[in-house]
């Protein structure tokens, strides 16, 4: 056994490798030599186990989700999670071919799959190049076009609502972590905060990704990639769009001399997925998403999961200043947040 293989029998409750060795061969073929293949493991995730696979001539990732995640606070999800993702990922390839990993097996009762591996140096993360300087308004346009590609496709569609009634599991991973573990560190907040849950958890229009954000989706040689799709729900589209611009936001507080620049990424990505919505208005949308996006920005410096870069930063209590104020005086427009954000004295 290799050392990578002994990294995931630590990671196997079981002990075994039974798991990893039959989505191996689902790749590889059932009369494949397993002997010498190497499983890495790789890092970035906190709800899953990944890893690299090298078999015979061949590269490729598995996926394995865990019922307790990898941050602080004690958070579980269940791991039947893993086949909505591949439903979510199958779902979005019909709709914008190239826009996913292509699946290559799945094990559903171990909550794990094998993908396509999609070279870093071809592939980087978006999160990444953000943070390198790397901020391209043509990147969030593509970004914006595809979410809403993918929406659109999805709206109202009755098969898609039944395929991902995953209600529960959205609460588990999105609603109660990010917007009522936040609300009980904010009391003053927690009407607000339980009515903004409220109105996610009723809206039930699209294809939700559910973590539709830098660190998951790679600017490939011709269009955006996207990855981990574990929160799959079929619901608001404005939680997706929200998370994602939550994230360029923060990214002015981990670089706040590039602020300008990821404000004008922001831009562009709703402005292109403002073209592709076409199921509802767009103001109802506008104004659900930018009720969401200063309880997500609270969310990530006070709720279950918190952005990594600003924990112990003087950074952390500047966005909490500022996110603070937005949920407790909503606006109704996209923009004005953002002018707001520019405005926001950074501590």
């Amino acid at each position: 056994m290799t050392a990578a293989e002994r990294h995931s029998t630590a990671a196997d409750p079981r002990g075994d490798l039974a798991w990893l060795h039959g989505l191996v061969r689902q790749v590889m073929g059932v009369s494949a030599d397993l002997g010498s293949f190497v499983a890495t493991p790789l890092s970035g995730g906190v709800s899953s186990d990944i890893f690299r696979v090298d078999a015979g001539g061949l590269t490729f990732c598995v996926k394995r989700a865990l019922p307790k995640l990898k941050v602080a606070a004690d958070w579980h999800a269940p791991v039947e999670r893993n086949r909505y993702e591949v439903g979510w990922m199958r779902t979005a390839a019909d709709i914008v071919p190239g826009s996913v990993p292509r699946i290559l097996g799945e094990d559903p009762a171990e909550g794990a799959f094998a993908m396509a591996w999609l070279p870093p140096d071809r592939f980087p993360v978006w999160k990444a190049l953000l943070r390198d300087g790397a901020i391209k308004e043509g990147d969030g346009a593509a970004v914006g076009t595809l979410l809403g590609r993918i929406h659109a496709a999805t709206a109202d569609r009755p098969a898609f609502a039944a395929a991902f009634a995953t209600d529960a599991l959205f609460e588990a991973i999105r609603i109660e972590p990010y917007l009522l573990a936040t609300a009980s560190r904010h009391p003053d907040l927690a009407h607000e905060l339980a009515g903004i849950a409220a109105t996610t958890r009723s809206t039930r229009r699209t294809l939700v990704h559910g973590d539709f954000s830098p660190k998951n989706l790679l600017i490939g040689p011709t269009d955006p990639v996207v990855l981990d799709a574990e929160c799959a729900w079929f619901g608001d589209p404005a939680f997706d769009l929200a998370f994602v611009l939550n994230h360029l936001l923060l990214k002015g507080a981990w670089r706040p001399a590039w602020r300008k620049r990821y404000v004008d990424v922001y831009a562009a990505l709703v402005a292109a997925y403002r073209d592709r919505v076409d199921w509802e208005p767009w103001p109802a949308l506008e104004r659900r998403t930018a009720a969401l996006l200063p309880a997500l920005l609270l969310a990530r410096v006070d709720g279950k999961s918190p952005a990594e870069y600003l924990v112990g930063t003087p950074m952390e209590d500047s966005v909490r200043r500022f996110a603070r104020r937005r949920v407790a005086a909503r606006s109704p427009a996209l923009r004005q947040i953002a002018d707001e954000w520019m405005d926001h004295e950074p501590d």
